[in-house]
C-alpha cells in the first residue's frame, strides 16, 4: 500500500488550509464519518466545517477546558454558538492527557503522572500529535464519536491546524486500545 503524507517544514497556522485539504481527501478515500478537530476559539473548526460541508461528517470541535479562562484561552458562548449554528458539536471538558487532579499534585510535589508521560511522549512527534490523540480520547469519553470505526483527528501547534491522523478511538480508561493508524499531515 502507498499513501501520501504531507510534511511541513515549519509548524503553525500557515499550514491550516493545506492540512484541511489533505484531511478531506483522505476522509473521502476512507469514508470517514467522524472528524474531531481541536479549536480554542472556533476558527479552525469553522474552517473545517466549510471544508467538510458536502461530506455530511460528524464534526466535533474540542475546545480548551474552562480552567484556562483566566488566560483567555476558553471558548466564549458566542464562539460556541457560531459553531453549533453550523452543525458542529462542541465539547469542552477536562484534558485527557493532563491538567486534571494529578497535575495539581505534580505542580506541588514534583514528579510526573502517567498522563504527563504519555503527553510528553506524543510531543516527540509534534504538539499536534499530542492534541489529536487527546481530543479523540475526550470526544470518545463524551460519547460524541463512533467507537467501532476509524476517526480523523485534526490539531495544530498553538493555533490553526498542521497535524492530521487517522485513529482507532478508545476511551481514556481504555487508552491502550487506541491505535494511531495513519499520519495524514504533520510538521
Amino acid at each position: 500500500m502507498e499513501k501520501i503524507i504531507t510534511y511541513f517544514e515549519k509548524s503553525g497556522p500557515q499550514n491550516t488550509s493545506q492540512t484541511l485539504d489533505a484531511a478531506k481527501r483522505r476522509a473521502e478515500e476512507l469514508r470517514i464519518k467522524d472528524v474531531v478537530v481541536a479549536s480554542t476559539h472556533g476558527d479552525t473548526a469553522l474552517k473545517a466545517a466549510e471544508v467538510f460541508k458536502d461530506m455530511k461528517v460528524n464534526l466535533v470541535a474540542v475546545s480548551i477546558c474552562e480552567g484556562f479562562r483566566k488566560e483567555g484561552w476558553a471558548m466564549t458562548k458566542a464562539e460556541k454558538k457560531k459553531l453549533t449554528d453550523k452543525g458542529v458539536k462542541v465539547l469542552t471538558s477536562i484534558h485527557a492527557l493532563g491538567d486534571g487532579v494529578a497535575s495539581a499534585f505534580t505542580e506541588k510535589s514534583g514528579g510526573r503522572s502517567i498522563d504527563e508521560v504519555v503527553r510528553e511522549t506524543l510531543y516527540r512527534f509534534c504538539q499536534g500529535m499530542k492534541v489529536c490523540v487527546e481530543v479523540v480520547l475526550m470526544a470518545a469519553d463524551a460519547g460524541l464519536i463512533s467507537m467501532d470505526k476509524e476517526v480523523m483527528a485534526i490539531a495544530g501547534t498553538g493555533e490553526g491546524a498542521d497535524t492530521c491522523i487517522i485513529v482507532k478511538p478508545a476511551y481514556p480508561r481504555k487508552f491502550l486500545d487506541l491505535e494511531i493508524r495513519e499520519v495524514v499531515a504533520k510538521p
